[in-house]
């Protein structure tokens, strides 16, 4: 699977692009700010139906206008069978996917069609920030690769805010019985996301260090794994102990929304003890290591987003990460940096197969 062309109106800074892209790697380069990271964006986007960064709709909207305006055209299936998809977003009209001329029911349903992975470096509050980062990193995988799973987190978040707010009035003549029934169904939809999260991360791991290895020369060991209260311990055994604890807190102390990802390095969490280089790399690592299974769950190549990936790496681990990305085993890349003759000067070693566009004030010229 490819993206052949984007059209682009009115989305952050960029006016009006369209342009056409190698089925191999694509390079956007240009100073900070000229608008690579936002064409970056505009992939990411119809992909997942949101922005990468965080931005809402009417954020994403040029200064000026009232919409916005991506239509991308992918190859799929060795280029046997394509697929149009439209995203658009009018203030006061909101937010519009189509696939081939026809608007989803729902958003949701878009998700998982065009499998895509980005890196960039906001992926660093996977490493830093608190366990909410690596579980949304977790939900984002899974949701495009499991239909299942996407539905049981939906239902598991609705669930629990439903609990939660009845744990804070804690009054009513049914308050026990409709915990009780929020508490069953909690459960079921709980124990099947930690299931399907416990599973993915045992198949992950050991991709993680394969990647890890190549990009370090084998210089260092890390390992990644699951931690949920729910290994150990049935959830029904758990929302039962903490029941009184939840009701004088008024929310839910254990479940699945409080699970995480160990990251460690020769037995250490990464985040202490790695250097900058070394936590790069194993954020490439694990990234490299969700395109493979995603791969192999969907039987189609996702999209690789790779946004200013080159900072705190030596040039020994950038030529590793290039020379890997640009094999066989990768599909369509996008690549962005600032540094031009860095960039071009590995890929012509590395392969012939790419597109290199310079970037400023959100316009595109292909060099």
């Amino acid at each position: 699977m490819f993206l052949e062309r984007i059209s682009i109106l009115n989305f952050k800074n960029i006016e009006e692009a369209e342009l056409e892209f190698s089925a191999n790697v694509n390079c956007l380069v240009g100073d900070n700010g000229a608008g690579k990271t936002n064409l970056i964006d505009a992939v990411y986007y119809l992909s997942i139906s949101k922005s990468s960064v965080g931005l809402t709709d009417g954020q994403s909207v040029r200064h000026g206008e009232d919409y916005f305006l991506l239509d991308g055209r992918y190859s799929l299936g060795g280029g046997e069978r394509r697929e149009g998809i439209v995203c658009s977003f009018k203030r006061g009209g909101g937010k519009v996917i189509k696939r081939n001329g026809k608007e989803y029911d729902r958003v949701s349903e878009h998700i998982g069609l065009l499998p895509l992975v980005m890196v960039s470096p906001a992926d660093t509050a996977l490493i830093h920030e608190s366990g909410d980062e690596r579980r949304r990193f977790l939900n984002s995988f899974l949701s495009q690769t499991d239909r299942e799973y996407l539905t049981a987190i939906v239902r598991y978040n609705h669930l629990l805010q439903e609990r939660n707010r009845l744990l804070k009035t804690g009054v009513g003549s049914a308050f026990e019985e409709i915990l009780e029934v929020l508490d069953m169904q909690l459960v079921e939809t709980g124990t099947a996301v930690h299931e399907k999260r416990a599973e993915m991360i045992r198949r992950l791991a050991p991709k993680v260090a394969e990647y890890y290895a190549i990009l370090s020369s084998d210089k260092e060991e890390v390992t990644v794994s699951y931690k949920s209260e729910l290994t150990e311990t049935p959830f029904a055994d758990l929302l039962t102990a903490a029941r009184e604890k939840d009701r004088v807190c008024g929310f839910t102390n254990c479940g699945v929304h409080r699970d995480d990802i160990k990251l460690e390095i020769l037995g250490f969490p990464i985040r202490k003890y790695g250097s900058q280089g070394q936590q790069k790399s194993m954020l490439l690592a694990l990234k490299l290591a969700q395109f493979d299974m995603m791969h192999e769950l969907r039987g189609i190549r996702p999209i690789l987003l790779l946004d200013d990936v080159f900072d705190k790496l030596d040039m020994a681990r950038v030529e590793a990460l290039i020379g890997m990305v640009s094999s066989d085993r990768f599909g369509q890349i996008f690549i962005t940096d600032s540094n031009k003759v860095r960039l071009e000067g590995i890929l012509t070693r590395m392969t012939e197969n790419y597109k290199l566009f310079s970037v400023n004030g959100g316009q595109f010229t292909e060099l």
